[in-house]
Formats: C-alpha cells, structure tokens, sequence
C-alpha cells in the first residue's frame, strides 16, 4: 500500500515534471531581449527575413523585442509598446514577427566568413547546451515510456530502470540551467550576441536589455519535480524487489 501510494505521487511528480521541460523545449523563450538600434537590412546574412522589408529607416530609433530558443530566433518591432516581458506574450506581440531557425541557440556562430566581427568566444557552450537538451528530453520520455508499461504489472525492474532515466533527465536539465545562467550571468557580451551584425552601424552605447525567459522558468520548476520523482520511483522498485526475495 505504501509502495503504491508513493509511486502514485512519483508518477504525479513526474508527469508534471516531464510536462514543463517539454513545454521549455518546445518554447523558444529561453531568453528575452531589447533594444533600440532598429537596423534590419535585406544583406544582413545573419538577420536576413528571406523578403521581409526593413520595418524603419536606419539610424532611427525604435524598439526591437527578441526572444529565442531551440528552435527559432524572433525578432519583432515595438513601436508605441512598453519595454516590458509582458510585451512577449503571444497575445500582446506587434506584427509583422520575423523569426529564423535556431537549433543551435542560445550560443550561436554568426553566419559569415571566420572569425567574422560578430563571432561569439563563448559559441561553445552551444554544441553542450544542444546535446544536453536532446538528451534531457529523450531520457524523459524514455523513463516516463518505461514507467506507464511498467506500473500496471508493478514491475520492480522498470520501476528502477524508469527512476534512474528521471534522474538522468533532472539532472541534465538542472546541469543545462546552470549553464544558462553562467553563460548569460557571466560568459556572453549581449551588446555583440544581440545585435550580431548590426553593432557595426548602431550608435555607440545603444542600451540591450536581456531577461530571463519563461521557458527557463518551466525548465528550472520541473527539475526539482523530475529529480524527486526519480528517486522515488527507484527507492520503490528496490522496496518491491527486496520484499520479493
């Protein structure tokens, strides 16, 4: 009875857990940004919209709302909207929104000849901060898999082999944002990572203000839900098993 109780509330944790690092995967609002220099040009290579026309004129200033993630990079133009996260909101967000695909964001190598002007030192943590997500992810879905196929025939087995796939996958993800914050806290010049290629025709001093995003948020509250499902689950398939024998 107690063994159930405890992979019920692990099952619990685990699923809510395993839900907000899907969530902050899929999202690409790991991290939020601002600025004023308002430059986009059709020859830009990295910031290209593939058509997308320049929204002001060079030179005048207006405020750029970024956001990124795994998946994509966007940018959209806030003239007349409040510097606020609450702009990123998907119902408060102006149009047009520009986006480019950012598999290998947060920590990017500009596009173009090398070392190119724009090119990021820290850009490795970024073949670490892919790997890790991927594998976070995959090891979730893996325990979770091994768990629902194994809870109904109270298998000892994938009890523990599924606890042990949690822990993985918390520990990843706790190991990702950590990453996150020392690269932002400490590794990344936000004034070059930003502005990418436009820092050579913005104004000096032009003010990039950079916050943390809610996919980071989903992904630092399930690390604590996933951990501690993992251990239960594993301390119940070694309870079941020792009563076993």
């Amino acid at each position: 009875m107690k063994a159930g109780a405890a992979a019920l509330a692990a099952g619990i944790l685990g699923g809510t857990g395993v839900l907000l690092f899907l969530i902050a995967f899929g999202t690409d609002y790991w991290l939020l940004a601002t600025d004023t220099c308002g430059v986009f040009e059709h020859g830009n290579s990295t910031l290209s919209t593939g058509g997308g026309e320049t929204p002001t004129e060079v030179g005048k200033e207006i405020l750029t709302f970024h956001h990124e993630g795994f998946f994509w990079r966007c940018w959209f133009f806030g003239e007349g909207h409040p510097e606020s996260i609450w702009t990123f909101w998907y119902t408060s967000q102006a149009h047009p929104k520009f986006c480019m695909h950012g598999y290998l964001f947060p920590m990017p190598i500009a596009v173009g000849p090398f070392p190119h002007p724009s090119y990021d030192t820290t850009a490795v943590y970024r073949g670490f901060w892919t790997a890790f997500i991927l594998l976070a992810v995959a090891a979730g879905l893996v325990g979770g898999l091994l768990l629902v196929c194994g809870v109904p025939f109270s298998s000892p087995h994938s009890y523990k082999v599924g606890g042990g796939f949690l822990l993985l996958s918390g520990g990843l993800f706790l190991l990702l944002v950590f990453l996150f914050v020392m690269w932002k806290e400490f590794a990344a010049d936000f004034q070059r990572y930003i502005l990418l290629e436009r820092s050579e025709r913005c104004l000096d001093g032009v003010p990039v203000h950079v916050y943390y995003g809610w996919s980071f948020m989903f992904a630092a509250a399930g690390v604590p839900l996933v951990l501690l499902s993992g251990l239960l689950f594993f301390l119940v398939g070694r309870d079941i098993m020792d009563s076993l024998q």
